[in-house]
């Protein structure tokens, strides 16, 4: 199964997931900063600066792309919750 790493530049820890780990996975699994409140039924919370790598992670979904218009985020955003990484080193941090 192919392997990619994420970093989370604000605590400054790399970790090597499988493909499609989604963001937010890997982020309560090293203690990173990104909040969210999908459980609360708070979509958006957990939007996340994509630093670089973007290209490895897959394309938004539907919803996700029309949460983040409907949000006004900022080019190279992406939803923890949504964001899976396929391959390569991302480097995120939150939003």
């Amino acid at each position: 199964m192919p392997k990619a790493k994420v970093t989370f530049e604000d605590i400054g820890v790399t970790i090597t997931v499988p493909a499609g780990t989604r963001l937010i996975e890997v982020s309560e699994r090293v203690g990173a900063a990104i909040t969210y409140g999908c459980r609360e039924g708070e979509c958006g919370t957990c939007l996340t600066q994509v630093v670089s790598g973007g290209e490895h992670l897959a394309d938004p979904s539907v919803l996700e792309d029309q949460v983040l218009k409907d949000m006004f985020a900022p080019r190279g955003h992406r939803l923890a919750c949504q964001a899976q990484v396929l391959d390569g080193d991302v480097v995120v941090k939150p939003a």
